[in-house]
């Protein structure tokens, strides 16, 4: 078995104490028990996989592309455990943790402006490899269709398989939207039904990681608003919270987009049935945070 085989089948786990005793129950994909920490392992591993597949990766090449973190490292373990050497555009101002992991694999890193967010992290990706194409092999995640079907053919299965088909609601936050999109397709093959339900961070300025403002962003070619039957909005300080209560309450030590996640699924299920189950995403973990000051409030 290789490290790569570890990707997916992660457990959906319920969130008792959190959810609404009066709503409907509630439950999470725990993504961050994927072997690289969180749930960009799966596309990662498809479009790496794909790349070599077709004979784009070779291994003369450098694996390369935009993140604000968790897909960088998601790269970095693939091409330590492939044998690519890897690059990585990302903000200056991410953290520290994601770096420090990054890192660790042996992965090299490009600062952009922070100032610029992810936005500028993929411009900056752009003109590298349009400028040495020769050199890189580019995933290019906010475009590959391999990032969406990666979650067609894994998470979305395995939501419908772990629920007993009971899943009513699936609710996400968006980056690239590969998780909310592929995971949606399936579902609603299997009960057309079920509703999707995209989480958006209230403000453009915002301090959910990895998390999009769709309105005031770069709107990923793989996004398709179709496939959306309503939005949730919450704001920085809401995610906040819930990731503490997450930890304090459910002994769930995850990150804050997973905090933005059960947000706002915890307002929709209790505006719902109580035959009703709403499933989201716990993205990656905690300790991926540690250095961010919010742990702290509330205290």
């Amino acid at each position: 078995m290789l490290i790569l085989d570890l990707v997916g089948g992660t457990p959906l786990i319920e969130l008792r104490k959190i959810a609404d005793a009066g709503g409907a129950a509630l439950m999470a994909k725990a993504e961050f028990r994927n072997p690289g920490g969180s749930v960009k392992d799966r596309a990662a591993r498809a479009m790496i996989l794909d790349g070599i597949q077709r004979g784009a990766l070779t291994l003369d090449k450098t694996i390369a592309d935009a993140t604000s973190g968790n897909t960088g490292i998601s790269y970095a373990m693939i091409g330590a455990a492939l044998g690519y050497p890897v690059t990585l555009f990302m903000p200056r101002n991410a953290g520290r943790e994601r770096k420090a992991t990054i890192k660790g694999y042996g992965a090299k890193i490009v600062e952009t402006d922070p100032l610029e967010g992810s936005d500028g992290a993929y411009i900056a990706a752009n003109a590298a490899v349009g400028a040495e194409p020769e050199r890189f092999f580019y995933p290019d995640q906010y475009n590959n269709p391999m990032n969406p079907t990666a979650h067609y053919e894994t998470t979305g299965a395995e939501i419908w398989e772990q629920s007993g088909g009971r899943v009513t609601h699936f609710l996400s936050g968006m980056g690239t939207s590969g998780t909310l999109m592929g995971t949606s397709r399936r579902l609603k093959e299997y009960n057309e039904g079920v509703r999707a339900i995209a989480v958006q961070p209230a403000s453009p300025f915002h301090g959910i990681e990895g998390v999009k403002h769709m309105k005031s962003t770069i709107r990923p070619g793989i996004y398709d608003d179709k496939m959306i039957d309503d939005i949730l909005t919450v704001t920085t300080e809401e995610a906040y919270v819930m990731t503490r209560r997450l930890a304090r309450e459910e002994g769930v030590f995850a990150g804050i987009s997973s905090g933005a996640n059960v947000a706002a699924a915890v307002s929709l299920a209790r505006r719902l049935p109580r035959n009703s189950l709403v499933v989201t995403v716990l993205c990656d973990s905690g300790s991926r945070y540690l250095s961010d000051s919010f742990w702290e409030d509330g205290e």
